[in-house]
């Protein structure tokens, strides 16, 4: 089951408070960005985080999901609690990978 534009536009709005946050469609789920840098996504209408020692430390009761078969881990995010959200994001930017630099 993929996630639905629905849910896709839900989450933009819960994060709209934050400057940029971007999101790519990738086979039906959708990758989603903060400042460039990939913090999670939406995978079957479920808000997953990447689990860095930030996002661990301010969900620490967040159930572990796999967004899909051999993936690794995910936390698994409430995406009603906006103001959690944003203070989540602000401390995991520092923990996440800078992007990539594209070969010309």
């Amino acid at each position: 089951m993929a996630s639905g534009k629905a849910f896709l536009e839900y989450v933009l709005d819960q994060l709209s408070g934050l400057d940029g946050i971007t999101y790519k469609p990738m086979m039906g789920e959708y990758i989603l960005y903060y400042q460039e840098r990939i913090f999670g996504g939406l995978y079957d209408d479920r808000l997953l985080i990447k689990p860095t020692k930030a996002a661990i430390a301010l969900l620490p009761d967040a159930p572990l999901a796999l967004p899909y078969e051999g993936a690794k881990e995910m936390l698994l995010a409430d995406p009603d609690d906006r103001e959690l959200l944003e203070e989540l994001l602000n401390a995991m930017l520092p923990q996440l990978p800078a992007p990539k630099k594209r070969k010309s």
